[in-house]
C-alpha cells in the first residue's frame, strides 16, 4: 500500500485525500453518472498515481455503466469509469523503476478497478508509456485503448503482411481510424467501410478503397480478402465470411461465429485488449514520426461525462471523445 509518508503532488503540493470524480453506484442509463467527491486512490507497490489531465471516452465505458452483457455484476460500486488516461505522475510505488514523479505518461489501465474519469488514478507500471512529445495531452488520452486494440487486431491476431488485402469495418470509429493507418503502414491494400460523409477522411488516412455502408453492400463489391477486422458484429460480420479467401481470417472485438468460419474455410479469432506499455510506446513513436494521426471528435469537461457518454452511445462518432480534467 501507499507509504504513510506524505507524498507530494508536483503541481499543487501535498496530494489531497479527496478528489472530484465521476462515479456510478449501480448500472443504468447515463443519469447514473454522478460528479462527486471520491477518495484519492492509494497505490500498490507496482503502481503509480497519475494526476489526470485528460481521459478518453470509449464504447466500453457506457457498456459497463449499463451492465451490458458480461459486464453486469462484474464490478463493485461505487465505480469510477474510464480506461484511457494522459497525465503526470505524482507518486511511484517501490517496484516501478522506469518512471518517476513529474513524468508525463499515458496508459490504458486494466478495467477491473476504478478508472480515469477523475482527478487522480492508480495505474500499473507496465501499462505506462511516455506521452508523445509532438501532441497535446488531450490527443494522447485518445490513443491507448483504441490504438492498442487496433494494433492487436491487425498485427498480433491478424498477422497482416505486406501486399495483403484487409477489409476494415467501421473505419472512421475510434479503433478503425488506427487500424486503417497501421494497415497502410504495413503496405497492405486497405478497403474501408464507413458512411459517405466520412469517406474523405478515411481516404486521407490511407484507404485504397472506401465503401459507403449505407448505400453499398460490401459483400457484392469485394472478394479474396486476406483479413477482415470487425468491431461491429451482427449482420456486418455475417456478410463478411463470403468475401474472405479460403484460409483467410476474420478478427473481431465483439465475438465470432465459429460455425460460419468452418463453413467458409477461414480462420477466426475474437479478442479483448491486454494493455502493454512497450506496445503503446511503439505506437507513440509512430505518432511522433508523423506516421499516425489522432482524430479528436469532441472534448467535454469532466463534469459533463453524461453528455460525452450519450454521444458515444450513438455509435456514430468520428474519432475520439475526450474528457478534460485539468
Amino acid at each position: 500500500m501507499q507509504s504513510e509518508e506524505k507524498e507530494k503532488d508536483q503541481a499543487t503540493g501535498e496530494i489531497p485525500a479527496i478528489m472530484k470524480a465521476i462515479r456510478i453506484h449501480g448500472h443504468g442509463d447515463s443519469s447514473v453518472l454522478l460528479y462527486e467527491d471520491a477518495p484519492v486512490p492509494s497505490i500498490l507497490p507496482d503502481q503509480v498515481l497519475i494526476k489526470v489531465h485528460s481521459a478518453g471516452v470509449n464504447p466500453v465505458d457506457w457498456k459497463i455503466r449499463a451492465g451490458f452483457g458480461r459486464y453486469r455484476g462484474a464490478f463493485s460500486f461505487p465505480l469510477i469509469p474510464g480506461w484511457d488516461v494522459a497525465g503526470s505522475i505524482v507518486s511511484v510505488g517501490p517496484m516501478v523503476r522506469a518512471f518517476k514523479p513529474g513524468d508525463a505518461v499515458f496508459a490504458r489501465p486494466e478495467p477491473k478497478e476504478n478508472g480515469t474519469y477523475a482527478q487522480y488514478v492508480a495505474v500499473r507500471g507496465f501499462e505506462l508509456a511516455p506521452v508523445p512529445s509532438t501532441i497535446s495531452m488531450q490527443e494522447a488520452a485518445g490513443i491507448p485503448l483504441a490504438s492498442q486494440t487496433a494494433w492487436m487486431g491487425v498485427f498480433e491476431k491478424g498477422n497482416l503482411q505486406k501486399g495483403q488485402r484487409i477489409l476494415i469495418h467501421g473505419a472512421s470509429g475510434g479503433v478503425g481510424i488506427f487500424a486503417l493507418q497501421f494497415a497502410k503502414l504495413a503496405n497492405a491494400h486497405v478497403i474501408a467501410t464507413t458512411s459517405a460523409k466520412n469517406a474523405e477522411l478515411v481516404r486521407s488516412l490511407g484507404a485504397d478503397e472506401v465503401i459507403d455502408y449505407n448505400g453499398e453492400d460490401f459483400s457484392k463489391k469485394v472478394s479474396e480478402i486476406d483479413l477482415v477486422f470487425d468491431t461491429i458484429g451482427g449482420d456486418t460480420q455475417s456478410r463478411s465470411w463470403q468475401v474472405i479467401r479460403k484460409g483467410g481470417k476474420l478478427v473481431s472485438t465483439v465475438g465470432t461465429d465459429e460455425n460460419a468460419a468452418k463453413q467458409f474455410g477461414v480462420h477466426t479469432e475474437s479478442f479483448a485488449l491486454v494493455s502493454n506499455g512497450s506496445r503503446l510506446q511503439e505506437i507513440g513513436a509512430l505518432v511522433d514520426a508523423g506516421l499516425v494521426r489522432v482524430i479528436i471528435a469532441k472534448e467535454f469537461p469532466l463534469s459533463e461525462a453524461k453528455a460525452a457518454q450519450d454521444l458515444i452511445e450513438t455509435g456514430h462518432v468520428v474519432g475520439k471523445i475526450i474528457l478534460r480534467v485539468q
